[in-house]
């Protein structure tokens, strides 16, 4: 016996009343109900909608192309196109594409969960003549070759929304370089061994870089750097991405929390790590937590 698809129960409020996603949502329930017909049913009943569809599409083309032959008829267009139900139609159709802005948001969606189980993230900041900004955070924001995968992966997925285009990692605005323990999935101290507790808070004062030597695998000492910008910490290796000498003794600017390595005077942002003198160096980060008043620095991925 044929299953027939519950009809929705009429409503006294009219369609063009009626909220968006309540006329999405009863498409939907609609079109799932395809699936509960048997496949002669079913081959009828999409055969039908596609048919809908068509003619649907082809009186939008033409209400489109009469609009766009006249001068006015543009800006009613575009006025149009801003009306969710309206927008959400001729995108159905495809007679508009999202907005590169929203492409390239929708792509960056689809790495985040993976960078961010590597402890990274990634933002969006602008798509201007064919260039995506974007900003990495974490993990993702260095020079090891895991940061660098990470970096390719970005480039790749946004390409495939945005053919053609330029990808440009910004340097992060100064802010927490701090990695929350909930997007790592573990907490400091006896459930996670990685977790190092290096000291007290009071211990690294605003402007300083403070050097640490905290246990990594077995038999390994982990020489880590922590640096307090105005209230704001962040741990690096203790490894200048020049020459991989010590940062120590580095001079750190109170007002700017800008980083200038010993050796070679090599300057680095303190809370994003990159280099201000040497395009595409970056010291290498490492999660930073407060726990309990203490700094806790995670020494092993």
């Amino acid at each position: 016996m044929t299953a027939v698809a519950e009809r929705p129960a009429p409503t006294a409020v009219p369609p063009e009343d009626r909220p968006i996603e309540d006329l999405a949502a009863a498409l939907d329930a609609a079109t799932a109900g395809l699936t509960e017909l048997d496949d002669d049913a079913r081959r009828t009943a999409e055969g039908l909608r596609h048919a809908l569809d068509d003619l649907h599409r082809a009186a939008l083309v033409h209400v489109i192309r009469t609009l766009r032959a006249d001068e006015r008829g543009k800006e009613l267009l575009f006025a149009l196109v801003d009306e969710p139900a309206v927008r959400m139609v001729l995108l159905a159709h495809q007679l508009i594409k999202p907005d590169p802005t929203t492409l390239a948001r929708r792509a960056l969606e689809q790495v985040r969960p993976q960078l961010q189980s590597h402890g990274g993230d990634v933002s969006l900041d602008r798509v201007e003549e064919g260039v995506v900004y974007v900003r990495l955070s974490g993990a993702c924001n260095g020079c090891s070759m895991s940061a660098v995968t990470m970096r390719n992966g970005v480039e790749e997925v946004l390409r495939q929304v945005l053919p053609g285009c330029a990808v440009e990692v910004l340097p992060n605005e100064p802010g927490p370089a701090l990695i929350p323990l909930g997007e790592v999935g573990l907490r400091p101290g006896a459930a996670d061994p990685n977790w190092r507790r290096t000291g007290p808070l009071d211990e690294f004062p605003s402007g300083r870089l403070v050097r640490v030597v905290l246990p990594g695998q077995p038999g390994e000492e982990v020489p880590v750097v922590v640096i307090n910008v105005d209230g704001q910490l962040a741990a690096y290796r203790d490894s200048c991405a020049h020459l991989g000498l010590s940062l120590a003794d580095s001079e750190v600017d109170p007002a700017t929390g800008e980083i200038t390595c010993p050796w070679h005077g090599h300057r680095f942002d303190g809370l994003s790590g990159e280099s201000r003198t040497l395009p595409g160096a970056q010291l290498d980060p490492l999660p930073l937590r407060v726990e309990d008043g203490h700094v806790w620095v995670r020494t092993r991925s």
